[in-house]
């Protein structure tokens, strides 16, 4: 059938009359790029000489091309399909006749019944053989040593590589040092997104005032100066990193024991009548399965005014770092769906997250108040009304092509602990494999397509380099991308546990990774053999139980590159690793760092990137 024309007119089809899938569809038909707008779409056919009467849509939505005289040239041939959809669809010139491929396997059987009649080249392009895969080399001992440089350049007093620092620059730029030393071209780019800083060291405390005397005998000023200088006040204070840390976007908020501000206990934070409550005073939320992320938690702050916000860990690595405790973690919010206006972010509402025993001490501290008088203080030195510079280096291999093979991790971490296995651990796989594949470009020459090994800041504070550098290059990912690997914790503690997870958004990048999983198995049994490899496919839409999730920087290249509506989801493969207990604490350092997991996914995504830049038929 062909496109949209109406019975009782003469108009003839125009471009317009399709959507931009369709147009694409046909542009692939014809072997032309098929990015871009649907008018750019509609302009590479008219110069191609393909007019939109070629264009043939039949009933299910295939898209085929015909000549000037109605002729079927192809059918398009959909991804994924399995090899039986793929003969059945496709129509195939036989001795200068067009006859559809179902057609071709009763002559290809009689062929073969019939000592070979038609069991020439051209019968055989048909039967492909499996794809011949070559598996890489990985150096366990040097991507171990990128690691140990990379928690090296970490910030002097916390471990941490916060975006927007000195230490993220300090790494972007080191990374870009080694993708050159790898013989490879490299470059940096820098984006400045909303980004909040910690300017001085944090306060948590709490204070039990000192009897009547000494030089404050009327008591007038407790837990100030004179009280605590005295002696006779008793000042509890707890430790940043260990005891609590600062969450992302946190306001900057200083309370002193002369506020007498309340402690509000905020139980699971579902209770409405408690957050008016805590107006103007600092509420106290005790996580639990029905708590909100810190995202909700932090909306319900701002819409009542607090004036500080502090929860309670009691569920992540209890008595796995700490044995009778569960420390606390950094986490962020995601600015964009916080409030309409994310400018408008509030800048003085202190929020922090605390230990277990931290939240139980200071709220029994407080439940002695009617005797003891007892003051919260805190000092919270962060400014979230600014942006600040993200970086992200990369490393190029050009091809004959310009069609990309793009290997990402995130150079950055949190700002309280080394991010050794997060994500260190990812991005040292990355410069291992710009150095394997260096050496590959110095032995095989140039690569079919282009290659690229990038590193992101911005990750934990809301994929912020990831999405500037795919908006940036938006249009050129959707024409030229054919996938992304990340990795990104693709670490696995075999104290612990042995689990790896591989897994994509498209069956056919699944499928080759299936195979060489296989031939990983069989040829580098010393490895493999240690280690439980799952596999899935996630090809479902954002935001959805079946899709790819959306919390690394996988995401804006599955998501964020299409141009208009139609435009089929960018390819990645994610690698994600298991028993990483101390995930976003200061225990995050290298005392359990297992370089040897890292050449799992380093391995097998490798050696698909190989076959795709050298092997591919």
């Amino acid at each position: 059938m062909r496109g949209p024309r109406s019975e009782n007119t003469e108009r003839m089809v125009d471009y317009d009359d399709f959507t931009a899938k369709v147009l694409a569809a046909a542009l692939a038909e014809a072997g032309l790029a098929t990015g871009g707008k649907k008018v750019a779409r509609g302009g590479r056919l008219s110069a191609a000489g393909i007019a939109a009467d070629r264009i043939l849509v039949d009933p299910d939505g295939r898209v085929t091309l015909a000549d000037s005289t109605g002729e079927v040239l192809a059918a398009e041939v959909v991804e994924d399909a399995d090899f039986a959809s793929r003969f059945i669809r496709r129509k195939v010139e036989l001795f200068g006749v067009q006859i559809p491929a179902v057609a071709l396997v009763g002559v290809l059987l009689l062929g073969t019944l019939g000592a070979g009649l038609l069991a020439g080249p051209m019968i055989m392009a048909w039967l492909q053989p499996e794809p011949e895969y070559e598996l890489i080399d990985f150096d366990t001992a040097r991507a171990r040593g990128f690691a140990e440089h990379l928690v090296s350049l970490g910030h002097p007093q916390w471990g941490g590589r916060l975006s927007g620092t000195a230490e993220e620059l300090a790494t972007a730029e080191s990374n870009k040092a080694n993708f050159t030393a790898a013989g490879i071209a490299a470059t940096i780019e820098g984006f400045n997104v909303k980004m909040f800083e910690i300017t001085d060291n944090p306060i948590l405390r709490y204070c039990i005032p000192g009897t009547y005397g000494g030089f404050d005998p009327l008591n007038l000023d407790p837990c100030g100066n004179f009280d605590i200088n005295s002696g006779q006040a008793t000042v509890v204070e707890f430790e940043h990193r260990m005891d609590y840390v600062i969450q992302g976007y946190s306001g900057n908020r200083q309370i002193g024991f002369n506020e007498n501000m309340e402690l509000v206990n905020l139980s699971n934070g579902t209770d409405e009548s408690l957050w008016e409550e805590a107006t103007q005073n600092i509420g106290l939320v005790w996580t639990g399965p029905s708590v909100g992320s810190n995202t909700d938690l932090y909306r319900l702050a701002i819409n009542h005014t607090l004036a500080a916000l502090l929860v309670v860990n009691t569920q992540r690595n209890c008595g796995q770092i700490e044995a009778d405790d569960c420390v606390p973690i950094f986490k962020t919010v995601d600015t964009e769906a916080l409030l309409d206006d994310p400018g408008q972010i509030p800048p003085d509402i202190g929020f922090l997250q605390l230990s277990r025993e931290t939240g139980e001490e200071l709220w029994q501290a407080w439940e002695d108040k009617a005797s003891t008088d007892v003051r919260i203080g805190m000092y919270v030195p962060v400014d979230n009304q600014g942006e600040r510079e993200v970086r992200v280096p990369c490393g190029i291999i050009p091809g004959k092509s310009e069609k990309l093979i793009i290997f990402g991790a995130h150079h950055d971490t949190v700002y309280n602990g080394p991010g050794a296995i997060d994500d260190t651990s990812g991005t040292a796989t990355v410069l291992e494999l710009a150095q394997q594949f260096g050496y590959l470009a110095a032995e095989l020459g140039e690569p079919k397509h282009t290659l690229k090994f990038c590193t992101f800041g911005g990750e934990e504070e809301g994929l912020h380099g990831s999405k500037a550098w795919v908006g940036k290059y938006a249009e050129y990912l959707n024409e030229n991308l054919i996938v992304y690997i990340n990795l990104d914790m693709n670490h696995a503690d075999l104290e612990r546990g042995n689990s790896l997870t591989l897994f994509g958004n498209y069956q056919s990048d699944v499928d080759h990774i299936t195979r060489i999983v296989e031939k990983f198995k069989t040829e580098r049994s010393d490895i493999a053999s240690k280690y439980d490899i799952n596999i899935d496919v996630k090809p479902g839409a954002k935001n959805t139980p079946t899709g790819m999730p959306y919390n690394s920087d996988h995401g804006p290249f599955v998501y964020d590159i299409a141009q208009d509506e139609g435009d089929p989801n960018g390819h990645a493969l994610v690698c994600y690793g298991s028993n990483s207990w101390e995930y976003h604490t200061y225990a995050d350092d290298m005392s359990h760092f297992n370089e040897e997991s890292l050449a799992v996914s380093g391995i097998i995504y490798g050696t698909y990137a190989r076959w795709l830049a050298w092997g591919e038929v």
